[in-house]
């Protein structure tokens, strides 16, 4: 069958006949067949079209399917590749596509077609949605990306013809996010090229000095590899085993990478050859491995078992760094045939296209819950830039491996908590952790991981996750669901203050709440730029709006004005209760018992203070925004206070101000102390009930001998 318009005599470039022989290898002639089509149908749609090397602009095409031809990936990938941008370059429907190649390709050729008809405010709220949409089409299909993966591989190696400005974004954008993508998915070769091509454009000068600088060593140091590789071929051969042994250079980042990391010249990088040694199966592995730390000292703590326990992207292998001969350090890495598969195309080396998730392997479901962990993150981000700000954390390299309790193994991004633990395991487990045990002990739920950890976390039905949790979380995901519940709560609390706020300032005007019409609040909530009520009363609560201003648009006359916002209101009463929507001013530390005043804040709704703050006094008189509070009945919280000793400075003061602040009740939040004379200030944060409380703990503060002054802190 012949594409539409189009005769069996149309030109086809050189490398198309050699990537059809090619594809023949593997794929059947009907197979082959629907691909020429697919590639005499792009170049239809492309002619005219040139790319800015002057090449035709099908040579692009032709060129990333070729690329996954050697993954030896089926006919739908690769006609999607050979038709991926006829959507975004031309005129071609998907409709067009679809009835043509089939639905699967038209969904392929979708998923990797930016979104290039609608306008951003700028180039990285482009970016970020291209990138989600990118991704929702590969939690479908992870082929989506393959193909993207093997389109910007080609855009890189054709990166010269672009201006220095546009070489730097994309190389950067490509070292970001394309390159810890391929590396998850287990694409090895192609995650070592990108990054090597993306560090030459970002870093021309250096990437020159380098290469000259491996190339000499490369002569130089041939001798020694030689040496080296027959050494080893002849050790395992004694061994017993039948083992395939090549060297290979360290490719240019990498070495970079050492370079900066360690503060390292180039001729201090010993290691930049490494050695691959293949073996028949497992237990080959750790003989191998034997026969070369008999023949070469191991360096102690340079050890890592992937075969044991394998990397989140399926990769298994052995590594180790020897002593070589004259001190040269050397890496080597032992596998089977299946493992180094398995390493150089990762998930694309078997990935079962027709296959039901039951029967997917171990490498294939991983992906799967990786992409699923991807779509949940992205629910939980309020816009494309936020879930790109998350993504990027988790695809950077660099693993710690924990177990959980019945002794799974997680892989968790480096510099993980205890708390990213949680919420690997469990959404629901990271939203009520109210504690963790380490191999056995109890710790801090913001406790650093490392491999090996056994984390059990304790966790509570009325726990709610913690704002402070955001400054030491790592993963996307955590932070994301910690984020999402946080508005969420704010959200629900700002609408019922400012509910509580607009009935009070109704209270004040004698106007009835029932009395207002639905007409009129549609009508305010509509003028007031407000999706909802709701929205509005949220927004009154976070002091966006004053309600004693909105009271009075909603209970004025059709044509009557609007009048200001003059007049005293009623007393709100602070139950405690009331959590994001009113806060608790840190200058001067308000406790039930201070009489107290409240400012409406921006977007942070009530902020309770004594009335005799500082802030107060400079301020009252300059705003509308302060509001009379007051404390309700029986309010059962902890709240903070400060207070600050002078002591006289003697062994063990401290000890005995600390026993006498839990005696009384308290607990210690924060102390500081300064002095080194014959007396120090010790400066507590304390968490009390309220004025009552506080003054036990000041009685029982006063009765040590060595404290001199007690004093409550109000900056």
């Amino acid at each position: 069958m012949q594409a539409r318009g189009l005769s069996s005599s149309s030109a086809t470039l050189p490398e198309a006949s050699f990537l059809f022989h090619e594809l023949s290898s593997y794929l059947t002639r009907e197979d082959v067949s629907e691909l020429q089509n697919a590639y005499l149908f792009s170049q239809s749609a492309h002619s005219g079209q040139f790319r800015q090397s002057g090449e035709p602009y099908i040579s692009h095409p032709l060129a990333v399917a070729s690329i996954l031809g050697k993954l030896r990936l089926d006919s739908q990938t690769l006609a999607a590749a050979l038709l991926h941008d006829v959507m975004e370059d031309t005129h071609v429907s998907k409709a067009e596509i679809g009835d043509r190649f089939g639905k699967s390709v038209a969904e392929l050729v979708d998923g990797v077609s930016k979104l290039d008809k609608i306008e951003f405010q700028s180039h990285a709220d482009a970016q970020a949605e291209n990138f989600r949409k990118m991704l929702l089409a590969m939690a479908r299909d992870v082929r989506v990306i393959l193909i993207k993966l093997a389109d910007r591989l080609h855009n890189m190696r054709t990166l010269e013809a672009m201006r220095p400005e546009k070489k730097r974004r994309i190389a950067r954008e490509t070292m970001e996010i394309y390159a810890p993508i391929a590396n998850r998915l287990g694409l090895n070769n192609i995650y070592h090229e990108l990054q090597d091509l993306s560090f030459r454009y970002l870093y021309p000068r250096r990437y020159r000095v380098l290469t000259n600088a491996t190339r000499a060593a490369r002569g130089n140091r041939r001798e020694m590899v030689t040496k080296i590789l027959e050494t080893m071929k002849q050790r395992l051969k004694t061994a017993g085993l039948d083992a395939e042994v090549t060297g290979r250079e360290k490719q240019l980042y990498s070495i970079y990478k050492k370079m900066v990391e360690k503060h390292l010249s180039f001729s201090e990088i010993l290691d930049i050859y490494g050695f691959r040694v293949i073996v028949k199966d497992v237990a080959s592995c750790y003989i191998a491995l034997g026969a070369l730390h008999s023949l070469y000292n191991p360096i102690p703590g340079k050890f890592k078992d992937y075969i044991a326990i394998p990397k989140a992207n399926g990769y298994q292998s052995l590594h180790s760094t020897l002593w070589g001969p004259y001190g040269t350090p050397i890496e080597i890495q032992i596998r089977t045939p299946e493992m180094h598969r398995i390493a150089e195309a990762g998930v694309a080396s078997h990935w079962l296209y027709k296959s039901s998730d039951a029967d997917l392997n171990d490498l294939n479901m991983k992906t799967h819950q990786w992409l699923q962990s991807l779509l949940e993150t992205m629910s939980d981000s309020t816009d494309s830039l936020e879930f790109l700000e998350h993504i990027k954390v988790d695809l950077f390299p660099g693993e710690v491996y924990v177990f959980t309790p019945q002794g799974e193994i997680l892989a968790l991004p480096k510099g993980s908590t205890a708390v990213d633990f949680a919420y690997a395991v469990h959404t629901d487990i990271g939203d009520c952790c109210v504690a963790a045990k380490i191999n056995g002990e109890n710790a801090p739920l913001r406790t650093v991981l490392r491999s090996g950890d056994r984390v059990e976390i304790v966790t509570a039905s009325h726990a709610k996750p913690n704002p402070a949790w955001l400054n030491y979380v790592v993963t996307g995901k955590a932070r994301s669901h910690i984020r999402r519940f946080l508005k969420t709560m704010q959200y629900e609390e700002s609408a019922k203050l400012g509910e509580r706020l607009l009935n009070q300032a109704f209270a004040t005007l004698k106007v009835d709440p029932q009395t207002i019409s639905e007409a009129q609040w549609e009508k305010l909530t509509r003028e007031s730029g407000a999706k909802s009520r709701t929205d509005l009363l949220a927004d009154m609560g976070l002091g966006k709006h004053l309600p004693a201003v909105i009271a009075r648009r909603l209970a004025a006359s059709p044509g009557e004005s609007t009048l200001g916002a003059s007049g005293a209101t009623d007393v709100i009463t602070i139950l405690g209760t009331e959590g994001m929507a009113v806060q608790f001013a840190r200058c001067c530390r308000p406790i039930p018992g201070d009489p107290v005043i409240a400012f409406i804040k921006k977007d942070q709704g009530l902020v309770i203070h004594t009335d005799d703050c500082p802030a107060v006094t400079k301020n009252k008189g300059s705003s509308d925004n302060w509001l009379d509070v007051a404390w309700g009945k029986d309010i059962d919280r902890q709240f903070e206070v400060g207070i600050k000793l002078m002591v006289a400075n003697q062994r063990g003061v401290l000890a005995r101000v600390a026993a006498a602040i839990a005696d009384a009740d308290s607990n210690i939040d924060n102390v500081a102390m300064e002095g080194d004379g014959a007396y120090t200030n010790m400066n507590f944060v304390l968490q009390v009930r309220n004025r009552h409380h506080l003054a036990q703990v000041i009685r029982s503060l006063r009765r040590i001998p060595e404290v001199a002054k007690i004093s409550r802190v109000k900056e």
